[in-house]
């Protein structure tokens, strides 16, 4: 397996499992008390929250050790340096909400979870809109690779 398609399986798998837990319900009600089903839930989503912050580092560390695939020719400099932003954004993301939902839910912490829920699921969920829309313009509009590269390495 090439650098490339390991570069592209380990993004699928912190993507996959990211986009599993924003879509697992709230799991406790914010009334104070849940039920044992709420409490599995919870559970399931903090334990997926900290394989998150693993990968993330993981992957971090990957991206300093082998470097990341350069950015098309074609891809206009202020658009390079958008989709630069918008992946330090998305890693600072994908730390700061594990590490918010630790706090509250370990620590007990109300507003740390307010800030995981409330802003950060907001905001992370705005820049995954906007990845897959920079995705879709490199494919259909610049005709580059960055789609495939994206999803099958």
């Amino acid at each position: 397996m090439s650098s490339l398609e390991r570069f592209a399986t380990e993004k699928s798998t912190v993507t996959g499992i990211v986009l599993f837990n924003l879509l697992l319900p709230d799991a406790i009600k914010r009334t104070g008390s849940a039920s044992v089903d709420q409490i599995a839930s919870a559970n399931i989503h903090a334990y997926v929250g900290v394989a998150i912050l693993i990968l993330v580092v993981l992957r971090l560390t990957l991206r300093v050790v082998q470097g990341v695939p350069a950015s098309p020719p074609q891809e206009p400099k202020i658009i390079r340096l958008g989709s630069q932003a918008v992946h330090v954004f998305l890693y600072g993301l994908l730390i700061a909400m594990p590490a918010t939902g630790m706090v509250a839910y370990y620590l007990g912490f109300r507003a740390a979870g307010d800030v995981h829920a409330d802003i950060l699921k907001v905001i992370l969920w705005l820049l995954i809109v906007g990845h897959v829309l920079g995705a879709l313009a490199h494919h259909f509009y610049w005709k580059t690779d960055i789609l495939r590269r994206m999803t099958v390495g």
